[in-house]
């Protein structure tokens, strides 16, 4: 149950509470600000490599190398009406390298490469990138260089990383001298693209392929001593493949941090109906760098083999080709509903939650949803819906329940002209992930806990535990999501190998073990009236459970059940359990979340500006013999109306065994 201060309880439970509603909308999903990216530069400069940079007095730097000569670009104030489109010479370079830009605060690198393909310069800054130093020998290459990343620490401390043939290379600079370069630990068959950037270590993206003929983009840190050893290589981690044959490869990543993690790359078909398509993904709520947990990639309307280069500034997040500049606002205003709310209706259950609010629109003020503070109303649009009550110290509201639009109907109601909003919960980000190839993990390979956190980040969605069974970490089985098959269908599908039941908050998924000797979170009765009150008690639809293993067999029973309605049998078979333990906790799992159900109870109270889903609540109601019986929440209705004959503020609750 979400924590109330000591105000808000006290008017919960008065019987002459007043209502009070937040309904905040932003541009986010996920709670990740939805960046909508406006173009402002479209020239003719041919692809070829580039970067982009933005340093902390607001500038955007850019460099190109075309036919044998880096370019070199900044613009002081970028924005609409800005002149994109100049360009200065700085030297003649490899035709065939990669350059590299990279800033923090005032100053900036430039990385190219001589026209010998293997000497590395530097060009350095310490005004953001109005003037440069005389260019610096880094390295010389043991071969021709084809790509390069770089970032820069607020130290001077510096990396850059760079590609010979298929072999990632590392140099790095501390106390101002650049050491030797280093290959890294890894082996690819080809690399063809680089991405860098120093978050608390440095954090690297590099696409390529196997030496199987996989295609595919990776992410890998160099340690700075944070979730990664100084000076050491992670292992390689994989974000997106393509099979051998295909056709398909990955090519020029692209990191920046605008709100999050944010990675850029292309995806490139030489097949039929070729084409080099830009996608972009973001890491999951919650998630650092070395969780590898990102939201599934996203296509975006445009390509090119070079890729985008991302860069963030202040307030704005930055891509760029060479004949290309987008920006995209950092921030999602946000548009307060509460007043314009006649009615609101709240369905939560296992697996689903769905918001509906009803909004006054007697003046048109919804009718035009293109502009000003409503363009926030959006399809995918975040709604918070935050119950609450007038308090002694004023108005207060519980952080509720976090829902993302998924449509909007005009009503004309007898004359009354409505706006009615609909949306959905973190459940329907789940369900409407479907996964675009196999992904597959061997036996002992990972366990449930990290195949969750996987499955939600590929919905956007962070992950944690609230409390959780040892199983969920113990146990790793075979597991394969099939294409097309939704993240809610493999998440119910891992929930039935263990006790844990997953309860949705805002833009998290957390595991819940529900044991029965869970602490009471909430009473009614008492000093929090129930205005209605249903208790049923229902036989089991399965008293005798058989789990079936790797050559084992295990059984549970509910005694006094099968000594009143004689046994009703529930067989179980998963070749993942190798253990007469690990099949003994699975049939106490299926008998537990049985056992649940056997109380079949409903409420309606007052609304409970912090009741969650699994919540243990004493419920005493002397017309019905009880006296702080426990129970478990396990459904949700909530209705809100005013203004209307019959106003109601009201919380109705399905109740099981605890």
């Amino acid at each position: 149950m979400r924590i109330l201060s000591s105000d808000l309880l006290a008017a919960q439970r008065s019987a002459s509470a007043v209502p009070y509603v937040l309904v905040p909308v932003s541009a986010r999903i996920a709670h990740t600000v939805r960046l909508r990216w406006e173009r402002l530069y479209t020239g003719s400069e041919p692809e070829s490599h580039h970067a982009s940079t933005a340093p902390s007095d607001g500038s955007l730097l850019r460099a190109r190398s075309t036919g044998g000569q880096l370019y070199y670009q900044r613009v002081a104030n970028p924005g609409p009406g800005s002149n994109f489109s100049s360009w200065t010479p700085l030297a003649s370079v490899s035709a065939t390298a990669g350059l590299a830009l990279a800033s923090r605060g005032s100053s900036v690198l430039l990385f190219s490469v001589h026209t010998d393909n293997v000497t590395i310069h530097v060009r350095e800054s310490s005004d953001s990138g109005a003037t440069f130093g005389s260019p610096v020998t880094v390295a010389t290459a043991s071969g021709a260089v084809t790509w390069m990343a770089a970032a820069l620490k607020s130290d001077g401390t510096a990396l850059l990383v760079y590609s010979v043939g298929a072999t990632v290379y590392r140099v790095k600079r501390v106390n101002g001298v650049w050491g030797s370069p280093a290959p890294w630990s890894h082996s690819l068959a080809s690399v063809s693209g680089l991405a860098c950037n120093q978050y608390f270590d440095f954090d690297i993206a590099v696409a390529g392929s196997q030496s199987s003929g996989v295609a595919g983009l990776w992410t890998v840190i160099y340690g700075d001593g944070y979730s990664q050893a100084l000076d050491t290589w992670s292992p390689l981690m994989e974000l997106t493949l393509a099979s051998a044959g295909s056709s398909v490869q990955f090519r020029a990543p692209s990191l920046a941090v605008m709100g999050r993690y944010r990675l850029f790359f292309v995806e490139k078909y030489t097949g039929s109906q070729a084409y080099s398509r830009a996608y972009w993904t973001h890491l999951a709520p919650g998630q650092t760098f070395v969780s590898n947990t990102w939201r599934e990639p996203v296509v975006m309307d445009t390509g090119g083999d070079f890729g985008l280069a991302a860069a963030a500034g202040p307030g704005y997040g930055w891509l760029s080709t060479p004949s290309g500049v987008w920006r995209a606002s950092l921030s999602a205003p946000v548009l307060e509903l509460g007043e314009d709310v006649l009615e609101a209706y709240v369905e939560t259950r296992p697996r689903e939650g769905r918001l509906r609010v009803v909004l006054r629109n007697d003046d048109g003020r919804y009718n035009d949803l293109s502009g000003g503070a409503y363009a926030a109303i959006q399809r995918g649009s975040q709604v918070d819906f935050s119950p609450g009550y007038v308090t002694a110290s004023g108005p207060v509201a519980s952080p509720g329940a976090r829902y993302w639009i998924e449509g909007w109907d005009y009503v004309n109601d007898r004359g009354r002209a409505l706006f009615v909003l609909h949306a959905s919960d973190a459940w329907a980000l789940l369900e409407n992930w479907r996964a675009r190839r196999q992904f597959t993990w061997g036996a002992g390979e990972s366990a449930v806990y990290a195949l969750l956190r996987f499955i939600l980040g590929r919905a956007g969605l962070g992950f944690g535990a609230l409390s959780a069974s040892d199983t969920v970490t113990s146990l790793s089985p075979a597991f394969t999501i099939q294409p097309a098959e939704s993240g809610k269908d493999a998440v119910s599908r891992l929930l039935a190998m263990v006790p844990d039941v997953l309860l949705v908050s805002g833009e998290y998924g957390f595991l819940v073990n529900p044991t029965a000797s869970q602490a009471t979170d909430y009473e009614y009765g008492v000093e929090h009236a129930i205005l209605e009150g249903r208790y049923g008690f229902r036989s089991a639809s399965f008293n005798r459970v058989q789990v079936f293993g790797q050559g084992l067999m295990v059984e549970d029973f509910d005694w006094t059940s099968v000594g009143d309605i004689y046994d009703r049998l529930r067989q179980t078979h998963d070749r993942n359990l190798t253990s007469t333990a690990a099949a003994q906790d699975r049939a106490d799992a299926l008998l537990r979340h049985q056992e649940m159900q056997a109380d079949d109870d409903e409420v309606l109270v007052p609304v409970n500006c912090g009741q969650e889903l699994y919540d243990v609540v004493e419920v005493t109601d002397p017309r019905a013999g009880l006296s702080a019986a426990r129970r478990r929440v396990l459904a949700m209705s909530f209705r809100y109306v005013r203004n209307r004959p019959g106003p109601a503020y009201e919380m109705r609750l399905r109740l099981g065994a605890v």
